[in-house]
Formats: C-alpha cells, structure tokens, sequence
C-alpha cells in the first residue's frame, strides 16, 4: 500500500507541479505583459504614431551570394517569426492537456471544449451582424480569441477566493480556443497559396513524424528541421506561426526527462518574459491623442469587436457550457459553480494578443487597424474588470 500510495503522489506531482509552474509563470506575465502594453501606449503617444509605425517597417534580412535576398519588415519578424516560438508553446501545452491534463478525459475536455466552441462562433456572429456588408467584414475572426496570459492572470489574483478547478477550467479553455484560432488563421486569413511550399512543408512535416516514431529525444534535429518548416510554411502563403503547431506535434512525450515538458519548461519563460511582450511593444501602440473618439466609438468595426469579446464570449461561453452540462455530455468541476463559470466566461473577453495578431493579418490600412486596436484595448479592459468584480462578489455568496 505505502508503494501504491508514493506512486500515486509521484504521478500527482508529475500532473500538478508543471500546472502550478504554468500559473505562476502566466501571472507575472500576465503582469509584464500589462506593464508592456503601457509602454507601448506611451510610446505611441509621445513619439507619435508615424514614427512607431516607420520604426517597425525596417527591413531585416540576410542575402545568400548571387541567390537573392530573404528580408522582412522589423514587425514581420515579431509577428512572423517570433509568434511561431508562441505557437510553438500553445501546441505543447494543448498536447499536455490532452495526454495528461483537463482535455484527457473526455467528460471532462467536453466543458472547456463547449465553453470555447460557444466563446469563438457567437462572438464571430455579432461582429458579422454589426459589419456584414461592410469593408470590415474581414475581421470576423479578431473577437474570436481569448489571452491565455491576461485572462488566467486576473483569475490567479482571486485564487484565495475561488475553487482552483475555475483556473483549471478557464486554462483549458482559452488553450482550446488557441487551436480555434489558429485554424482560422490557416483557413481563412490565407490570400493564395504556393503548390512548392505546400509540398516542402508536407515533406518536413513527415520527417518529424519519422524523428518522433524512429526515437530521436535530441532537441536538434527537431529545431533543424522546424526552422525549415518555418521557411517552407511562409513559402507556402500559410501564416507562418502554423509551423509552431505542426512542430508541437512531433515533439515526443516519453523519455527522461519528457521531451514535451522539457521543452515547455525551457520555451515558457522566453515566450512569457521576450516573446509576448515584444509583441505587445510592436502592436499595441496607438497614438491616443489623435484618435477622434467620436468617429472611433462609432465605428462598426470598433463596436463589432467590443460587443463581441465583451457580449459575445459571455454569452457564448456561458450558454454553450450550461448546454453541454444540461446535455448530460459534461459535468461542471468539483466545487465549481455557475456563478464562477458566469466569472470565468467574462475573463473570456479579455482578447488582446491573438486579437491583435488576427487584426494585424484582417487589415492592412493603418487607420483602420487602429480602430481594431481601439476595440480590442476597450473591450479586453471591460471583460477584465466585468470578470474581477463578478467573481470577487460570487466567492462572497
């Protein structure tokens, strides 16, 4: 029995330290990432927005001889580059939380997994109803996205108050709704696509699975080989960032120690700490002086994606989840109630980084890629502040 009783805290603590390591991480950098945004704002307000925007359309790149000249923009590379390293550890979390976490059974995956289907299509359906037929229509996909980082950060500040199954539950979700978004990415925010690069990124696609069944543990041939997946990917006219995911994939879950979790503990300080602030740094600036708050607050697409993260990710998270459970096809958490669901579907109209990314990929004009920021800041500010007021009144009950 004493054997039995040390294994099952052996695989307890193998499930629960890397989570606890995850939430405290997400915290702070939930808090970085707040801090960044400030910065951003302040930046774009004194150096004004024309010369943030000229700062980041610097080109970086390398020229290979007589074979032509490989060169991005300063935001590309944040934005392309950087962002896939973000993918990168959406993949390996989500891949834990299917083999081991809140997505491994399937009673328990089919709440968070509801809650995100529910916060991406209604969400999506009132921004189409706010602008169908209008040249904004593309941004469907901005209000579809909840910040991992932000939402789950907020939730840790009430975590003296709240059942710990509400962060879990919360977690799962925003990191199925990543999936979410990132297929849209691949789907619908894809302009043309290149036959070549399709089939380079196939092949790689396969040698990763043959590294993953022949044995490989070693980090480098995975590294190698993703980085030219990453090339043949953007070649491909596919965003980028997806070869993130596909490299998350491949990347083994048995050895010692765990390829899986060495990797995700060794990218989640970079990603937490460099790589989503950069981000911030590099798309949250607006120049607030110059916003005309009038026509900006009027705005279709402003009011499209603030009534989509805030109303739309509440009442589709919540509604979708009620159905499931009512449904007899999920059960809520232990200790988790409705009222802290209600809470938690709030903190899910807290957009920011994957708004911002989808924003950037929806619009090209600078003036209405700022009223899409606008909308987002406004929106992420309402959910957050809506979610911490609900749930610190709820635990009270």
């Amino acid at each position: 029995m004493e054997r039995v009783r040390q294994g099952m805290e052996w695989l307890f603590a193998r499930i629960v330290d890397p989570f606890d390591r995850f939430l405290r991480r997400t915290t702070a950098g939930g808090i970085v990432l707040m801090g960044t945004t400030l910065l951003a704002l302040l930046i774009g307000w004194f150096a004004g927005g024309a010369a943030v925007e000229a700062f980041w359309l610097q080109k970086l790149g390398l020229r290979l001889g007589n074979h032509g000249e490989f060169a991005l923009s300063l935001g590309h590379w944040v934005n392309d580059g950087l962002m896939a390293l973000f993918f990168l550890l959406v993949g390996l979390e989500l891949k834990r939380e299917i083999l081991v976490g809140e997505l491994s059974s399937l009673r328990d995956a089919a709440l968070p997994i509801a809650g995100a289907i529910g916060g991406m299509v209604v969400p999506a359906l009132l921004f189409v109803a706010i602008n169908g037929g209008t040249p904004f229509a593309r941004g469907w996909g901005i209000p579809m996205a909840t910040d991992i980082a932000f939402a789950v950060g907020i939730l840790v500040l009430l975590a003296w108050r709240i059942p710990r199954n509400l962060i879990v539950f919360l977690t799962a979700l925003a990191i199925a709704d990543d999936l979410g978004a990132v297929l849209v990415i691949a789907i619908f925010y894809t302009s043309s696509l290149d036959t070549a690069g399709l089939l380079a990124a196939a092949a790689l696609c396969g040698v990763l699975g043959l590294l993953n069944l022949g044995g490989v543990r070693h980090p480098l041939p995975y590294v190698l080989t993703g980085a030219a997946l990453w090339v043949a990917v953007h070649a491909s006219g596919v965003h980028a960032t997806v070869a993130g995911i596909l490299l998350a994939a491949a990347v083994p879950t048995r050895g010692e120690p765990a390829p899986l979790e060495a990797w995700e503990h060794g990218l989640t300080p970079w990603v937490t700490f460099i790589v989503v602030p950069i981000f911030a740094l590099a798309n949250a600036s607006i120049d607030l002086s110059q916003v005309e708050w009038g026509a900006a607050l009027s705005s279709p697409l402003t009011l499209g994606i603030i009534a989509g993260l805030v109303i739309g990710k509440f009442g589709g998270i919540s509604l979708t989840s009620w159905i499931a459970v009512r449904a007899g096809l999920a059960r809520l958490p232990a200790e988790v109630h409705w009222r802290h669901v209600l809470g938690a579907a709030w903190l899910g109209g807290i957009g920011f980084t994957m708004s911002l990314f989808v924003a950037q990929l929806a619009f090209t004009d600078a003036s209405v890629v700022a009223q899409a920021k606008l909308g987002i800041l406004l929106a992420s500010a309402i959910s957050a502040v809506a979610g911490l007021v609900w749930l610190f009144v709820a635990a009270k009950r």
